[in-house]
């Protein structure tokens, strides 16, 4: 029987309803309590440089009020590293970030700040945080991180599932086999081996059927089924496809 996959819930986007408004809801606190209640394994959130959804407030609410793990999505610069450290959440993952991008467009350019990357790092992991880099699914990204000294890695699989809707099956298949090989090449590395970004049920069924995945984090898929059908209903139906 295959390990039980890791759901991570991303409240980015509750975050961006409330701010459309800019009010105090809907709260991203209280999402992460209900996912947390009804099957999440972690509440992932990305403090963007801009603040366009999270704000610093919101992460000080969740470290006080959930008791799964947050997993903080940052960008690799001294304001973000300073703030990893003195909120200690369990786990950072380093993603490339553009403030003219609508969303993360692919996974970071680990031959970019080679050596500042690798004192982040170094400095996460002091403060006992895993750390996790959000790469493409290449396998000379997956050596690298390893290199670099990352706990775990997070497979960008915006490109599967954006072949997937298009129903280029071509490139679909060419993405599925790039993801699975990386996954691969991580497992036997000893990294911590995640996907995400643009997964809904099909796509994020068909990912999990790849062994080496150990975790899924998805947000802005589940953010849009829960306007319809309720956050704990979201869960209950991913728990289901994923066979947990």
């Amino acid at each position: 029987m295959r390990k039980r996959i890791r759901l991570g819930f991303n409240i980015d986007h509750v975050a961006t309803v409330r701010n459309a408004r800019g009010d105090d809801y809907p709260s991203p606190s209280r999402a992460a309590l209900i996912a947390q209640n009804h099957g999440a394994d972690s509440i992932t959130v990305h403090l963007r440089e801009d603040r366009r959804h999270i704000q610093d407030q919101d992460l000080i609410e969740l470290k006080k009020k959930i008791k799964i793990p947050i997993n903080l999505e940052m960008a690799l610069t001294p304001e973000m590293l300073k703030i990893a450290l003195k909120l200690k959440p369990k786990f950072v993952c380093i993603v490339p970030e553009r403030r003219e991008e609508v969303t993360t467009e692919g996974g970071l350019n680990l031959n970019y700040k080679t050596n500042y990357l690798k004192k982040v790092i170094r400095l996460l992991k002091n403060k006992n945080i895993q750390v996790s880099l959000f790469i493409e699914p290449s396998l000379k990204s997956v050596v690298m991180a390893k290199k670099m000294g990352s706990d775990n890695i997070e497979l960008h699989t915006g490109k599967y599932c954006r072949f997937f809707r298009q129903g280029n099956n071509l490139n679909t298949r060419k993405e599925f086999l790039r993801i699975k090989e990386a996954a691969k090449l991580g497992n036997k590395l000893n990294l911590g081996v995640h996907a995400g970004h643009g997964l809904n049920f099909i796509t994020a069924k068909k990912i999990s059927q790849i062994t080496e995945i150990s975790e899924l984090n998805i947000g802005h898929f589940f953010i849009s089924e829960s306007i319809f059908f309720g956050i704990a209903n979201v869960l209950k139906k991913f728990n289901k496809i994923l066979n947990r």
